[in-house]
């Protein structure tokens, strides 16, 4: 399947969605757009009041990680998730100790209207990389608006209680990754890590493709 796969990628042309490049045979980015992602662990943002190492991301929201976000969200290009969580993975400190990666849902509504949860695809291929499982520990309680439409304190009340663990899901021993594919100011990560926090999780790390402005 993967001979029959990387043919199929030679014949059919596709742009890069990082520089719009000929992709040939490669998977997802180019080698030079996917070689520029390079994960980081940031010790600032919302989601912490204190400078300690808390996310991994590859970067700001902008050039190829928002363009990759935007195509594997927007676009269907699905087969992005397996590389931006390869970059993603590459990044997590093995000194986190994490035994379970968990994705941000969505309401089952917009996951239908979509066909996926971009969330989850990039989760999988993350915890694939790290050898541990992936679990669908969250589940939304209530369709929320399109987090990108709302401004500052609109986005906490947007999320506040719409998320809750699943029911009869027991946490691990050992730290959690949660895994979005933009953080902006946290609100939606912030309320899936208290809802972890409250379902009994010890530490919940968080992994992001890209931070800064929404989609």
């Amino acid at each position: 399947m993967s001979a029959l796969g990387d043919l199929l990628r030679a014949l059919l042309p596709r742009p890069c969605p990082g520089c719009g490049a000929q992709l040939g045979r490669e998977r997802g980015l180019c080698s030079a757009c996917c070689g520029g992602l390079t994960p980081r662990v940031e010790r600032h943002s919302p989601l912490s009041p204190q400078p300690v190492p808390h996310l991994v991301s590859l970067g700001g929201y902008r050039g190829v990680t928002r363009r990759a976000v935007r195509a594997l969200k927007f676009g269907g290009a699905r087969d992005l998730a397996a590389v931006l969580g390869e970059r993603l993975a590459a990044g997590v400190p093995p000194q986190w100790g994490v035994r379970a990666v968990v994705p941000v849902p969505l309401h089952p509504s917009r996951e239908r209207e979509r066909g996926f949860n971009q969330a989850a695809l990039l989760a999988q291929a993350v915890a694939a990389e790290l050898g541990v499982p992936c679990v669908p520990a969250l589940r939304r309680t209530r369709a929320t608006a399109q987090q990108a439409r709302q401004h500052g304190a609109e986005r906490l009340r947007n999320v506040a209680g719409a998320f809750e663990a699943e029911a009869g899901w027991r946490s691990p021993a050992g730290a959690l990754l949660l895994v979005d594919d933009v953080l902006t100011t946290g609100a939606t990560l912030g309320a899936c890590r208290d809802a972890l926090a409250a379902a009994g999780a010890g530490r919940v790390y968080v992994a992001v493709v890209a931070h800064g402005a929404g989609v």
